[in-house]
C-alpha cells in the first residue's frame, strides 16, 4: 500500500484559495493553520468552526473531548470562540443534533461539500457582524 503525506488542492468550498482558520490556536491536520486535508486525513478535517460551549460539551458526550489539552497530539484544548478545523462528519452530526457552531466558509476546504450541501453550510456562515 503507498499512503501519500501530500495535502489535496487548497480551495474553499467557493473554489478559491483556502485562507488559514487559526494560527492560534495552531489548527489543521498538518498543523499548518489551514483546514488542508489528504490521503491520511481519515477524519477529513476540513470544517473551519468557531467553536461553542454547546459544541464542545456536545463533543465530549460523543467521546471526543476537544476541551482537554493533549500535548502529544500539539493539541492545546479549545476554549468558546476558538476556531478550528472540524472533522466533517463531526460537523455534521453535531447540525443534526442542532448544536453545529458557525463556520468560515473561506477557510472551508471544498471537499466539505462531499458531506454536506453548500446551502446548509451557508445557513452557518459566521458574519462579523
Amino acid at each position: 500500500m503507498n499512503i501519500s503525506w501530500e495535502k489535496e488542492a487548497d480551495k474553499n468550498v467557493f473554489g478559491e484559495k483556502l485562507i488559514p482558520c487559526s494560527m492560534d490556536p495552531l489548527t489543521g491536520f498538518f498543523r499548518d493553520g489551514c483546514c488542508s486535508t489528504g490521503q491520511t486525513d481519515h477524519g477529513t478535517h476540513t470544517v473551519c468552526a468557531i467553536v461553542t460551549e454547546e459544541f464542545l460539551d456536545f463533543s465530549r458526550k460523543q467521546g471526543n473531548d476537544l476541551i482537554t489539552p493533549r500535548p502529544e497530539y500539539l493539541f492545546p484544548g479549545l476554549k468558546p470562540g476558538d476556531r478550528w478545523c472540524l472533522c466533517v462528519l463531526r460537523w455534521k452530526e453535531a447540525y443534526e443534533a442542532g448544536v453545529a457552531p458557525e463556520v468560515v466558509l473561506e477557510a472551508t476546504h471544498e471537499r466539505s461539500l462531499d458531506f454536506i450541501p453548500l446551502d446548509v453550510l451557508v445557513k452557518f456562515a459566521f458574519s462579523k457582524k
